[in-house]
């Protein structure tokens, strides 16, 4: 037999509403009380159902985590940190995963029930936001921002960490640069572009249109983005990258191309990933408090929802420099 609230309410001596009031730790019931309705629980054995709380509280304390560029191993690094952060503060992270970000993804979300969602993988152009903001679902932005609606966000400032790993390696000597960066159409590619080429100009050099590419944050597309560099007779002696995974493409095809990392070919990435740290690869990059900044999110997500009314917030992590073996002196003759 199913014991249920009532069960525990003729026990404890009190109504239906003070016993979910007082398995919720609700400020509004007295302690003796409290005590009273615990000890009737347990006695019965009662489980409190998530449904029956979301039913009266019209929250299900469940928050979306979207993602739609599955290929990026950098988002695996993220989902740990949000749980967490999400678990102390009393909700579910609840992972979804769509091929594409099209009209269809927002439909999904709101059947699922979700107090909010954390848009990671959000485009310049993507209609989503605009659509979640349309039908009242709070949302925050996670790394990347859209164009089309200003919403909380999390975000990295890149031009600290590019200012340091350019002038570090115009002291190693390197003046012909390269650039395989990230797709045109994110916000972290676009501000990384602008980041990078600003150092570069503070130092007196620049990026060619014929020395840049721009690709899918993918370890295969670094990796045909950076042949195409490496194969020309007056290729670069560096080649900044998008993220730390285009530039394990990167690290592939200059294996393939014959040339040594870093005594033909210096390459730097960009975020900092763990495996950027492996002895195997120990690749420099540009780096900040990943999980931090997914923390943060987490944070944002449970403020909106509640607090709906409350100022925009934007918070910017800063960037550094991480020198590794990847880079060094440029080759000289």
């Amino acid at each position: 037999m199913v014991v249920t609230s009532r069960d525990v309410a003729r026990l404890a001596g009190v109504s239906q509403p003070t016993v979910s009031r007082a398995l919720r730790d609700d400020s509004r019931v007295s302690e003796a009380t409290k005590l009273r309705v615990r000890e009737a629980a347990q006695l019965l054995g009662y489980v409190p159902s998530e449904a029956g709380r979301a039913l009266s509280s019209g929250r299900t304390r469940r928050i979306g985590l979207l993602l739609t560029d599955l290929d990026n191993q950098f988002y695996s690094h993220i989902i740990a940190p949000v749980h967490r952060e999400l678990e102390a503060l009393g909700y579910q992270l609840m992972l979804h995963t769509e091929s594409a970000d099209n009209g269809t993804i927002v439909e999904r979300l709101l059947a699922n029930g979700l107090d909010g969602v954390i848009l990671a993988t959000t485009t310049v152009d993507s209609v989503a936001p605009l659509r979640l903001k349309d039908r009242g679902l709070p949302f925050v932005y996670f790394n990347r921002t859209g164009a089309l609606v200003d919403a909380d966000a999390t975000v990295v400032d890149p031009a600290p960490g590019y200012a340091e790993a350019v002038r570090r390696a115009v002291e190693l000597g390197h003046r012909h640069i390269g650039a395989v960066l990230g797709p045109s159409n994110t916000s972290t590619a676009q501000s990384r572009e602008t980041a990078l080429r600003a150092a570069l100009v503070a130092n007196g050099l620049t990026l060619s249109e014929s020395d840049t590419r721009r690709v899918p944050y993918g370890a295969a597309e670094g990796e045909a983005a950076a042949s195409e560099l490496l194969t020309v007779d007056d290729r670069p002696t560096l080649l900044f990258c998008g993220n730390d995974v285009v530039a394990y493409g990167a690290l592939n095809a200059a294996h393939r191309a014959g040339l040594r990392v870093p005594e033909d070919l210096s390459i730097i990435g960009f975020d900092d990933l763990p495996e950027a740290a492996w002895p195997i690869i120990d690749l420099a990059t540009v780096g900040y408090d990943i999980a931090g900044m997914a923390r943060a999110a987490a944070d944002l997500i449970v403020r909106r929802i509640e607090n709906p009314d409350a100022e925009r917030e934007s918070t910017r992590f800063e960037s550094a420099f991480v020198p590794r073996r990847t880079l060094t002196a440029a080759p000289t003759g």
